[in-house]
């Protein structure tokens, strides 16, 4: 239990208190099979295989991975999500899954799809972020070609302001309705366009507080000096910084571009350098909270715990709008269920999308559980802590 706020995240009986016992046992059964390395390889490499063959398989996935990681095919459907997590006080970030093809048609159907998140969240206390990658809206490719400062034809640079004019949409929109908007972060080959399309988001709708987000992975061993250059930068220029602050997600495919292509790795050397930089990121955003508004994207008790500790010390409320915290949908509830429950803003990121569409993002939740070591033997354990506990109150 932290000294400071009281707040324990192995304080089962809030982490799970929105579960009946049923939907507790599947939950189990869940992280029971992802902390099987090999159930999770071979069942995702079958799953794939199922999919591209066209077999029904649906009727075994939307049940359970789906379920438990996705609010549904649409947000029609997620509003089942919405509402339950709103019991808890408990925020939703609508996060459109699907991955585009990657043409014009693409990028304005998945445009169109996010102006839509955006219509839910007008006026929706329960959902105070909306959220969106510029790579649903922009060719990869044409990003990178801009990063690496290589001359564009003229159809390439028709191209590219499509694709900021998609950007625009949304932000003004999000303006428009007074919805907060994350600009999530991708590969670090692509990462320094996409800053410089948010910059110019955040100076046209920042000047009043923060409605655009940049999001700045920390695994990254430069991102605390970006923060603070980018600190700097909307001083200069009258505007205010919005910033989420995750580990990052890349690391694997970053590492090995680095050396195929033999340059330095952007990534921090180990975890330990990757969770100080987090933890100083907080601190300097919390140093300068009267410009900067954060949401700290983390499943990290430690670093839940320091924050709420610097908030303890600057007097900032719980409930303060400039600080939130967020989690994935249906991961580390222990987190979320117990700040929301100690009355700080939490909200969890739920991804929505037809269930073929979104298996590459829930094969990466279920990779990711079993790679992070201890993540899913911490959900199994909470969750196996619960039910004993459950059946004790019994007795």
């Amino acid at each position: 239990m932290n000294p400071v706020t009281n707040v324990s995240f192995d304080d089962t009986a809030v982490a799970f208190s929105s579960k009946s016992d049923t939907e507790l046992y599947k939950m189990y059964l869940l992280f029971k099979s992802m902390n099987s390395n090999t159930f999770v390889k071979v069942g995702g490499s079958l799953l794939n295989t199922a999919l591209s063959l066209h077999l029904p398989v649906k009727f075994i996935i939307k049940p359970t991975i789906f379920n438990h990681f996705c609010g549904g095919e649409t947000i029609e459907e997620s509003e089942r999500a919405i509402q339950e997590l709103a019991k808890y006080n408990i925020g939703t970030i609508l996060d459109y899954s699907v991955e585009g093809e990657g043409n014009e048609k693409s990028f304005d159907a998945t445009r169109d799809e996010l102006l839509r998140t955006v219509d839910k969240a007008k006026g929706n206390p329960h959902i105070p972020f909306s959220v969106f990658k510029v790579t649903g809206l922009i060719d990869i490719k044409l990003l990178e070609k801009v990063q690496s400062r290589q001359e564009l034809s003229a159809n390439e640079r028709a191209a590219f302001e499509r694709g900021r004019d998609r950007v625009n949409a949304i932000c003004k929109r999000c303006y428009d309705y007074n919805v907060r908007v994350f600009v999530d972060a991708e590969e670090s080959w692509i990462q320094e366009t996409i800053d410089n399309l948010t910059y110019e988001m955040m100076e046209l709708y920042n000047k009043e507080k923060a409605i655009v987000y940049n999001t700045y992975q920390l695994y990254r061993h430069d991102r605390l000096d970006v923060i603070k250059r980018d600190y700097q930068n909307a001083l200069e220029r009258g505007y205010y910084l919005g910033g989420k602050l995750v580990r990052g997600a890349y690391m694997e495919k970053e590492r090995k571009r680095a050396q195929d292509q033999g340059y330095a790795s952007p990534i921090n050397p180990n975890k330990n350098a990757s969770d100080d930089l987090f933890d100083n990121a907080l601190r300097f955003c919390m140093d300068h909270i009267d410009r900067i508004a954060i949401c700290a994207g983390t499943h990290n008790d430690n670093s839940c715990y320091l924050l709420m500790e610097l908030m303890d010390e600057k007097g900032i409320a719980p409930n303060d709008e400039r600080v939130y915290f967020a989690q994935l949908f249906g991961m580390s509830d222990n987190l979320s269920y117990n700040l929301s429950h100690a009355g700080y803003n939490v909200a969890k990121y739920v991804p929505y999308g037809p269930v073929e569409a979104v298996m590459p993002y829930l094969l990466r939740r279920a990779n990711e559980n079993t790679a992070i070591a201890g993540q899913s033997s911490r959900e199994f354990t909470l969750i196996r802590k619960e039910m004993e506990r459950r059946k004790k109150a019994k007795r």
